[in-house]
């Protein structure tokens, strides 16, 4: 069960981690340049220039790093739901220890409920 909580907590940080750049710096420098954002809102705060380098840099953040988050949280969903099999873990905690790698800071705050659980119950687990 060690391997499975290494595995779980590499990814966590990861993807963690990716969601953060992701949301508060390639979204924002992306798409915070006055106009509407996604049909959803009007109007977005005017904080980069249109076609500017930083608005560019944004829009390469939110390319290439929200690729790379899906795939590693598909392998995060996959560690994560390994290591609730191994522990016991019961549907409602698994549960949100999976979607909460979707929120940024969130995941943070699962991965280390979700070790604190595995140590307290599985004492061989260093």
């Amino acid at each position: 069960m060690s391997r499975n909580l290494t595995a779980y907590r590499v990814m966590a940080t990861i993807v963690g981690v990716l969601l953060v750049v992701l949301i508060l710096v390639g979204v924002p420098l992306a798409n915070f340049d006055g106009t509407s954002m996604w049909g959803v809102f009007d109007s977005t705060p005017s904080w980069v220039t249109p076609g500017s380098d930083i608005n560019q840099l944004g829009e390469a953040i939110t390319t290439y790093l929200g690729v790379a988050h899906g795939w590693l949280y598909m392998i995060f969903l996959l560690s994560a739901f390994a290591l609730s099999r191994r522990a016991g873990w019961d549907l409602p905690f698994t549960l949100v220890t999976l979607v909460c790698g979707t929120i940024p800071v969130l995941s943070f705050w699962a991965e280390h409920r979700a070790t604190q659980r595995v140590r307290a119950e599985h004492p061989e687990v260093t």
